[in-house]
């Protein structure tokens, strides 16, 4: 029996109607209670909502990366890529493609990168019909500013002709004099580190991989000097030195002297990794390759030749000039040479592919020295007058950039690293001058510091000291080491020729299993006979390759009916 729901006291009578009128309507009603998730999800789906449609306009906004400057990709480009042609295995293709798409990657970073360097690379700007070459140093010390106008400063030394160069970080200078002078100083402090006279003459003057140590190539032998000015070491086994070069991601210290002889010496363990006689003669005309660590030397009949401690011979020669060279610089990248001989022309060369002349200058008279900079510019020294280039590599150079006179002779000049300055040792001192855009504006800081402390400079030769590349790797092309070394046709045809006159070896095998029936001295003679055939076969498919000619034997002479009874010779197996 159905007990009637009574109504109570908070139930309304109208709701009662609702209801039923809803009943009546056939409509399915569904009382939902609302909860925190139910609340934060629908919040979660409006936000993902909202960051759609904000996704969507902004890749109508910004599409991507900001695209990059064909010129500035030019300039970090590693040459032409692999298009794939020649290779049949489908496993080396893609090998070849993952590096291409390393190298086009780290091109793309090396040029976006550009936007971190904090400074840009000056030069000179002149007026529509304005030449450069008519701005005089006074006349760009009154529009730099103080700092950059102590730059150009000029030193009257009386035991001239000087040599001068910077070192590595470009802070520190060093000159020495025919008459025996030698200083080493901050040129931009002008805090003198030590000045001696050493009594004698010297050639040639290098710093070494550090700034406290000197190399001087004295009349007699090699003298190694600290910055105080204390003598460290007498090499007597490098004597008569003309011209040195020091190597520093090698630690060797290569000279030349006057008997022709080159050496090498390794500074940090104090030996001589290559000595040998060039056959060259005297020669004073040399410089190191950056590229390859390479040295070219220049000799009287025009001939630029590239030597390493490792091979007696000329790794190259090229042939530059008629007359004989009076000076050979190398840029930085060690894609371009520059020659100059007596008959007064300079040339320019592709070192890299023993290419050339790409460009041919007529000079006013023949040049005494020349030097690239760290932006490519060419420093040319004509008697007392310098001369600078800018771009004179890639494309003719129509009037030079620069022009400097001075009273006195030229003897040797260096451009400083990572500064617009040019040091020029004269016969009666040292000049200082500025070449606006000369100099990288950029350092690397692991590199070369210019601003290094001592602790820096310790952590640096000790890094350096470890990273040492071995001298047997000094090749024409550094890439070498990573190649296989697969023998040619040529090589294998010569092995081939040398085996022909080799007797078969005296093989002596001990079987390891028995055959049943074969005594051992059987067996060994089966053996031996296998072998000598395998060996005459040999022999005789390289004659057929070598195109080796057969010994013909001469006609016999004919007897006529009574050849039957002329003996016969017995051919020899």
């Amino acid at each position: 029996m159905k007990v009637p729901k009574k109504n109570r006291y908070f139930h309304n009578k109208n709701d009662e109607k609702q209801d039923n009128a809803d009943k009546s309507a056939d409509v399915e009603v569904y009382n939902v209670k609302i909860t925190p998730r139910i609340l934060k999800k629908q919040k979660y789906k409006e936000v993902k909502n909202i960051g759609k449609v904000l996704r969507k306009e902004k890749k109508g906004k910004f599409p991507g990366k900001a695209p990059i400057d064909p010129k500035t990709l030019e300039r970090y480009s590693r040459g032409e890529g692999l298009e794939g042609k020649g290779l049949t295995h489908p496993l080396h293709a893609l090998k070849w493609q993952k590096k291409e798409r390393k190298f086009n990657y780290a091109q793309e970073q090396a040029a976006r990168a550009e936007i971190l360097l904090p400074e840009d690379q000056g030069l000179i700007e002149v007026e529509e019909g304005g030449k450069t070459t008519a701005v005089s140093q006074k006349i760009i010390a009154e529009n730099v500013d103080i700092a950059a106008a102590t730059k150009i400063f000029e030193l009257n030394l009386d035991f001239g002709p000087y040599r001068a160069k910077y070192s590595r970080n470009g802070r520190h200078l060093l000159l020495g004099s025919k008459k025996g002078h030698l200083a080493a100083f901050d040129w931009v402090t002008k805090k003198l580190h030590c000045e001696i006279n050493v009594m004698e003459s010297i050639h040639d003057i290098s710093w070494l991989h550090v700034e406290t140590m000197i190399a001087a190539a004295q009349k007699e032998w090699l003298y190694i000097y600290d910055n105080t000015g204390t003598e460290l070491h007498c090499v007597k086994k490098m004597d008569k030195i003309l011209r040195m070069e020091f190597l520093p991601y090698h630690f060797l210290l290569a000279a030349v002297n006057e008997y022709g002889f080159m050496s090498w010496l390794d500074i940090s363990i104090g030996e001589i990794v290559g000595h040998y006689n060039n056959r060259m003669g005297r020669t004073s005309v040399m410089t190191q390759n950056p590229y390859n660590a390479t040295i070219c030397l220049g000799n009287s009949k025009g001939v630029v030749s590239l030597w390493s401690p490792n091979v007696r011979q000329p790794l190259a020669k090229i042939l530059c000039h008629k007359t004989p060279l009076t000076a050979i610089a190398v840029d930085n990248r060690g894609m371009y040479m520059a020659t100059s001989g007596v008959d007064r022309s300079m040339k320019i060369w592709d070192i890299r592919n023993l290419d050339g002349p790409l460009q041919h200058y007529k000079l006013r008279s023949a040049p005494v020295d020349l030097e690239f900079s760290q932006k490519d510019m060419l420093a040319v020294g004509l008697g007392e007058v310098v001369e600078i280039y800018n771009n004179c590599c890639s494309q003719t150079a129509e009037k030079p950039y620069l022009r400097h006179r001075m009273a006195k002779s030229i003897s040797n000049f260096k451009f400083c690293p990572y500064e617009d300055v040019l040091g020029i040792g004269t016969s009666t001192g040292f000049s200082s001058i500025i070449v606006p855009g000369s100099g990288e504006p950029n350092f690397d800081a692991l590199e070369s510091n210019p601003f290094q402390t001592k602790k820096q400079r310790k952590e640096a030769e000790v890094k350096a000291l470890l990273e040492k590349i071995p001298a047997e790797l000094i090749t024409l092309n550094p890439f070498d080491v990573m190649e296989v070394d697969v023998p040619s046709m040529q090589e294998q045809m010569e092995a081939r020729k040398k085996l022909l006159h080799l007797k078969p070896k005296n093989i002596d095998i001990t079987p390891r299993h028995k055959n049943k029936g074969k005594t051992t001295i059987a067996r060994k003679k089966i053996i031996k006979s296998s072998t000598r055939k395998e060996f005459i076969d040999q022999a005789i498919e390289a004659k057929k390759l070598l195109d080796m000619p057969e010994k013909q034997t001469a006609p016999k002479k004919s007897f006529g009916v009574l050849d039957r009874f002329v003996p016969k010779t017995k051919s020899k197996k």
